[in-house]
């Protein structure tokens, strides 16, 4: 129980200004949305997708094999060195041929008039990637305050830019001024881990790159393919989504669509925030645990806290969805239905990602490959069968049924090599409670707010205090 005490407080720490600072970010939607054309908020909402295929790409799993070759080298120095020589050199590689080929790249992606967006993310996923492993070295050094301190200027740094562009300069473009203000928060937390570059030295241990390599690449070709679970759907639906006939503008419909769902699916992201949250501390925890002999059972009673959560979450966001849904502008909310597909989605997603420390641990990654790549087989087949009839609501359930099903792949996988006993009874309760709970919120009719406001708060309570009454309080009377 300290254990789980501990991972809290990290998680706490370490999500604070996430959480804090995200959900501020999270607040630029509304003058996003209510600013700018559903078509334009359609750009944004496709190129974030591609920068995060990038970002996996550009970090092939170099960060999670930090965290696993940090507990085994004697010399943590050069574990660091190592991986940060291999980053520089190849974010240098893929800067230099990206440049040399600006031209093709923008006309491939459909954005051959808008060279400058092309640019800026060019430069953004590159500091991101070079950022990595010291973000890395300080989470593997339980430093989570000085993590907390730059993440959140980062975070508030972007926040700040926009709003300045947005409201005081005002130029033509805002989307490309929704770019530069990433970009310009990159670098100055680029600058913040000075400190950290500067313990860096110029040597390598090739032998030990090769093992990093061998560990991360499967990391990598997982998260890729989590990665196409996650966000294909937004670069899918430009190419997918079937113009209906009376439309004159088939361009400016299909992207309108594409900022429709990616400002709906922005609702979704108040789950998102705790799991990246529990992800920064959950990982280098596990990894301290898993050579003690109660590791499983820590494991297991951090899956149990983990979930409740999860679905608290889900129970109340939609529980307050009349007004979440005032965080997008009018004409935005006729994709509200796709959040609780959306919600549980996540919801599937951050249990896979609790589950998935049974092949980190065991250092059989490349059943992450190969769990993560059907789950983007899926995806790619659901998507092509579903979004062309169903318009982004195929999308929604496509994502729904991916991740539904790594998740049901990691558990049984892990089962076989690596078994956990996880309290299966009382997860299924607390899931059809939630579930039960979740469809007597939908009952009261919409004109009826107040009343409607009110049994949707009892149900949340009702949850909440069956969580409470059942599991938390054994948890901090411990």
């Amino acid at each position: 129980m300290n254990d789980l005490k501990k991972l809290a407080g990290q998680t706490a720490i370490y999500g604070l200004p996430t959480i804090l600072g995200r959900f501020l970010n999270y607040l630029l939607v509304p003058i996003y949305t209510y600013t700018l054309a559903t078509d334009k908020y359609g750009i944004v909402s496709e190129l974030y997708a591609y920068v995060s295929f990038l970002m996996i790409i550009l970090t092939y799993g170099m960060e999670t094999a930090f965290f696993r070759f940090s507990q085994s080298e004697t010399k943590k120095s050069i574990v660091y060195n190592t991986a940060l020589i291999s980053l520089f050199l190849t974010t240098s590689v893929f800067l230099l041929i990206s440049f040399l080929n600006l031209g093709r790249i923008s006309d491939l992606m459909g954005y051959a008039e808008h060279k400058d967006y092309i640019s800026l993310f060019l430069i953004i996923i590159s500091l991101d990637a070079l950022r990595a492993i010291p973000y890395a070295k300080l989470r593997e050094e339980n430093r989570a305050g000085r993590f907390a301190l730059i993440k959140s200027v980062d975070i508030f740094s972007n926040i700040g830019f926009n709003l300045l562009f947005f409201f005081v300069i005002k130029p033509n473009d805002l989307v490309l001024c929704i770019f530069l203000s990433n970009m310009l928060a990159s670098a100055i937390a680029m600058l913040m881990l000075l400190p950290e570059y500067v313990q860096f030295r110029p040597k390598a241990d090739f032998r030990l790159l090769k093992k990093m390599l061998l560990y991360g690449l499967p990391v990598m070709i997982g998260g890729l393919a989590g990665m196409v679970n996650e966000t294909f759907d937004r670069i899918a639906l430009k190419h997918l989504i079937t113009c209906p006939e009376e439309t004159n503008d088939c361009q400016s419909y299909v992207m309108s669509q594409i900022g429709i769902y990616g400002a709906c699916y922005k609702i979704s992201i108040v789950m998102s925030l705790f799991i990246q949250a529990f992800k920064f501390a959950a990982e280098p925890f596990f990894f301290s645990k898993m050579k003690q002999s109660d590791a499983k059972q820590t494991y297991s009673t951090v899956m149990l806290f983990y979930t409740i959560f999860l679905l608290a979450i889900f129970l109340g966001v939609m529980s307050y969805i009349d007004i979440f849904q005032y965080f997008v502008g009018k004409e935005y909310r006729t994709g509200l239905s796709v959040v609780p597909i959306l919600l549980l989605a996540n919801l599937c997603l951050g249990v896979y990602y609790n589950l998935s420390v049974w092949y980190k641990v065991s250092d059989k990654t490349i059943f992450g490959a190969y769990i993560s790549t059907i789950g983007a087989a899926i995806t790619l087949l659901l998507n092509f069968i579903l979004v062309p009839e169903y318009g982004y609501m195929g999308a929604a359930w496509t994502t729904l049924a991916c991740y539904a099903g790594i998740m049901i792949l990691c558990w049984a996988f892990g089962q076989k090599y690596y078994p956990i006993r996880y309290p299966l009874k009382k997860l299924f309760i607390y899931a059809c409670l939630a579930t039960g709970l979740y469809v007597v919120t939908t009952l009261c009719p919409k004109e009826h707010m107040v009343l409607r406001l009110a049994i949707n708060t009892i149900c949340f309570l009702c949850f909440i205090a069956v969580a409470y009454l059942w599991d938390i309080r054994k948890l901090w009377k411990k």
